[in-house]
């Protein structure tokens, strides 16, 4: 069996991201960990949160169920804080994930790759799927991370960028705009909220979402891990703002949308193909 090092930026980013991925490879008796980069400070902010307990705290415990759903079996996070969205004040918190110190984040999580004999690494694309300051980030510092640990005697670690296609998703928003389950980028759902997300458009820092379909070279199929994959996101639930649109589509939107996972493999070119992590290992 090998192990599977999963790299996210914040708490609810590996249900959504890697989720079905991490699912599958623990029913295959694979071990998964889960390494966090910040504790989420800068999320929705629940109005339940009881006395004394912190955002912080709750988004941890919410961690841990989507841990035990996907089957986790260990879970790290690195001590940094959320650095917020690009132009935030909090992007210059000096204990900020942002500002940390390349090689010293990279040290943290080599130590865990190096701990684990870890064999296959997710982190995210350069731009960290849509610009978040801490997702490209994760792409910096992961790489990084993969190097040090390579150095130090971890020889066949793959490194692999959780992304999305942006060539499918504009095909499926097209498809549903013309069906009329979804109003076109800029328009209004029944409820009066704007929908203005536009994978063709700029995201947070002015590229467009994800990647295009040229430069992929795997895609994992995760539909018979779809219902592990939502049941993670939805123990997520103080992030109302975030997750409510995944939650609120029907079983066959989300698993049109969300059952298949992209990613672009360090050492392999594009086509992409279809096929499974550990396929090499």
């Amino acid at each position: 069996m090998a192990t599977l090092v999963c790299f996210h930026a914040h708490p609810d980013d590996e249900a959504i991201s890697t989720g079905g991925t991490m699912a599958k490879a623990a029913t295959e008796g694979h071990r998964v960990v889960l390494v966090v980069a910040t504790g989420g400070e800068h999320g929705e902010v629940p109005d339940d949160l009881a006395e004394g307990e912190t955002l912080v705290d709750r988004r941890r415990a919410e961690t841990e169920r989507s841990c035990a759903t996907l089957g986790v079996a260990r879970l790290e996070f690195l001590g940094y804080r959320d650095s917020g969205m690009t132009g935030w004040d909090q992007n210059a918190d000096p204990s900020s994930f942002h500002q940390s110190d390349l090689d010293e984040a990279a040290e943290r999580l080599a130590t865990i790759l190096r701990d684990e004999a870890a064999d296959v690494v997710t982190i995210y694309d350069w731009h960290g799927v849509y610009g978040h300051p801490d997702h490209i980030k994760v792409h910096t510092v992961g790489k990084r991370a993969a190097e040090l640990a390579a150095a130090s005697g971890l020889a066949g670690l793959r490194v692999l960028e959780a992304t999305a296609n942006r060539d499918e998703m504009i095909r499926q928003m097209t498809d549903a705009i013309e069906s009329g389950e979804m109003t076109p980028p800029g328009g209004e759902h029944d409820g009066g909220q704007d929908d203005d997300f536009d994978p063709g458009g700029p995201a947070d820092d002015g590229n467009p979402f994800g990647e295009p379909e040229s430069v992929l070279t795997l895609r994992v199929d995760v539909t018979d891990h779809i219902d592990a994959k939502r049941t993670a996101l939805r123990s997520h639930r103080s992030q109302v703002t975030d997750s409510s649109f995944f939650l609120e589509m029907s079983d066959e939107v989300f698993s049109r949308a969300f059952g298949t996972e992209w990613f672009i493999e360090h050492d392999r070119q594009p086509p992409w193909r279809d096929g499974w992590i550990f396929e090499d290992v």
